[in-house]
């Protein structure tokens, strides 16, 4: 096994793109290190991606954050402006493993892991997420929801790489949320996960919405039936019912010893629900703070 320690992403896509035999990214390394710990792979070339300083910054871009995909979890549950725009997504990444585990562990490994369980992808989606991939082809920006397509399987090219993860600024009166049922407190894998991402008027109507789900099909999903049930509305119960129907409508789960089908197609319902009314705090708390601090009412 070769290891390298690119400085630059272009290095880093061109050692990909020329390796002929199996090659892995190592970023954080909590799934990398496990496997070949485990004998799961033997891969002929290993690339750390630590020392490009693209990988490793958390960087303010149109009223956004630019993360760098291979910053840690712990370190952007730490970054006070990250957390405030964007709760859910963090919600999301401060639940990958331990705090032992956090400290090392990337979202961006998360996403490209392709688990249709990983916990910061539904907030990613819901959030409009938007992903920077460098390649022997040069660069381009795909959202986050079109980089997983099944268990273990991305859209990702020989020699492509994923640099960083765009959050957009979030609204005046925005807000998000992200919620998981886990069969024990901590440490396990999702049954069910969901995103949920919404923006109000100055009425505190619902005008944009994006409902990300975990765990209950191949990949995460986008469900635009239920953003489509909040739009329009305050959030009021028939909404909120309309908008778990729609979830669970969605959901091609499959059963094993951690759900049944007709248990996970219940659950995304009303953790969609929970999802939003967090989500309806949070946006109304935001509009009451930019009024709070001068802003506009």
């Amino acid at each position: 096994m070769r290891y390298e320690s690119p400085k630059t992403i272009e290095a880093a896509s061109a050692l990909l793109a020329d390796e002929a035999g199996l090659a892995r990214v190592l970023a954080g390394g909590t799934d990398l290190l496990v496997q070949l710990r485990s004998g799961m792979v033997e891969p002929d070339l290993v690339v750390d991606v630590k020392n490009i300083p693209t990988m490793t910054s958390i960087v303010e871009e149109n009223g956004g954050y630019r993360i760098g995909a291979a910053v840690s979890s712990a370190e952007m549950n730490e970054h006070v402006g990250l957390c405030a725009m964007w709760p859910g997504v963090m919600e999301g990444a401060d639940l990958i493993g331990s705090t032992q585990v956090q400290g090392r562990a990337t979202m961006v490994g998360n996403l490209c892991n392709c688990g249709p369980a990983a916990d910061s992808v539904p907030g990613m989606v819901a959030a409009n997420a938007v992903a920077t991939i460098v390649g022997p082809n040069g660069r381009r920006e795909v959202p986050v929801i079109e980089i997983p397509v099944a268990p273990g399987k991305s859209t990702l090219a020989k020699g492509e790489i994923v640099e960083s993860v765009l959050l957009p600024a979030q609204a005046k009166r925005g807000g998000d949320s992200y919620l998981r049922f886990i069969p024990r407190t901590e440490m396990d894998i999702a049954v069910v996960g969901v995103g949920v991402n919404i923006e109000l008027d100055d009425n505190g109507v619902c005008t944009h919405a994006r409902v990300g789900l975990g765990a209950v099909a191949i990949k995460v999903l986008l469900v635009e039936d239920a953003a489509k049930a909040l739009i329009g509305s305050k959030l009021d119960e028939d909404a909120l019912a309309k908008m778990a129907a729609a979830t669970s409508a969605a959901c091609k789960p499959i059963n094993d010893k951690r759900g049944t089908i007709e248990f996970r197609t219940k659950v995304a319902g009303v953790l969609a629900v929970r999802a939003a009314k967090i989500a309806l705090e949070r946006a109304n708390a935001r509009a009451s703070k930019k009024t709070s601090n001068g802003g506009e009412k």
